[in-house]
């Protein structure tokens, strides 16, 4: 049996990995190690690829950095956590707040000395990425459509610095890319239908606050339209295994969820929105290795 301050410790060590979004996290490395391994680098070795030190530090110093972000944005959103998600937020007030900040500036600083093993292009990308995900909690997320726009892009941020670092430029990616954007953009639009109650209360300028959900919800339509050519692309135009798959069972959730939405008038109602896309979002991760099913089964075995 543990003692009443191992419990204590315990929960301070669940407080805190409910704050960082560890689970976040992990889904984040295994998809830029999967992306580099089947889309961005296949033909090198799958060895070199996992074991080059430069990729393991970008995803270390993109991990760092991430973490950092989520305390940050829980510091500047504690009240309006303790309306939107009481039970997480209890959770996570097990953390003082002085713990937190003092953790975000130690993650930060080590996310720059990883990348200051990579080159100094890197350490001004990610003190960049710092600065950004900083100026998005303090100023940006309260700004209609702006806040959503700038959340989307640094969520996207850790892909394209993997991206730029293999110089893979080819068409395909661009495509992958602007198919995750939107599926995030749309994600972020739904939070803010999901979160009414909690930015009401803080002053939070949203577009459902400002102008109504349905102006939200027609939004969120188009996003979720546009999602569907580069998904559509993906399946027609470009080789992606059997990847392709994936697209079609994505284009059926995101008709269903275009139904859905527009039926939706309650919290409960987004949450499960939000989790759709969320799960597209992560089944994308692993479906990743169905790009080439042959080369995944021989790297894995």
């Amino acid at each position: 049996m543990l003692s009443r301050k191992n419990k204590l410790l315990l929960f301070k060590l669940l407080s805190l990995f409910s704050v960082v979004r560890g689970y976040n996290i992990l889904v984040i490395t295994l998809a830029q190690y999967l992306a580099s391994i089947y889309i961005l680098a296949p033909n090198i070795p799958l060895r070199k690829v996992v074991l080059d030190l430069n990729l393991f530090l970008i995803v270390t110093a993109s991990a760092l950095t991430i973490a950092s972000g989520y305390i940050i944005n829980n510091f500047y959103d504690a009240e309006k956590d303790l309306i939107n998600k009481p039970t997480k937020s209890m959770l996570d007030r097990l953390v003082s707040q002085r713990f937190k900040l003092t953790t975000y500036f130690i993650l930060n600083f080590l996310a720059v000395f990883a990348a200051s093993y990579i080159s100094f292009k890197a350490v001004l990308f990610f003190s960049a990425y710092i600065f950004g995900i900083w100026i998005y909690s303090h100023k940006l997320k309260r700004i209609p459509f702006m806040g959503n726009l700038v959340s989307s892009t640094l969520a996207i941020a850790p892909f394209f610095v993997v991206f730029v670092y293999y110089q893979n430029f080819q068409t395909v990616i661009f495509v992958h890319a602007i198919f995750l954007f939107l599926l995030i953009l749309a994600r972020e639009m739904i939070k803010d239908l999901e979160n009414m109650a909690g930015d009401m209360a803080q002053n939070y300028k949203t577009i459902p606050i400002i102008y109504g959900p349905n102006v939200s919800k027609t939004i969120i339509s188009l996003l979720i339209v546009l999602t569907l050519f580069p998904a559509l692309l993906l399946i027609k135009t470009f080789d992606v295994g059997y990847m392709y798959l994936y697209f079609m069972a994505c284009i059926a959730l995101l008709i269903l969820f275009l139904f859905l939405l527009w039926r939706a008038n309650g919290k409960k109602h987004y949450v499960w929105l939000h989790n759709i896309i969320k799960f597209i979002i992560v089944a994308g991760v692993f479906s990743i290795l169905l790009v080439d099913v042959d080369v995944a089964l021989n790297r894995i075995l």
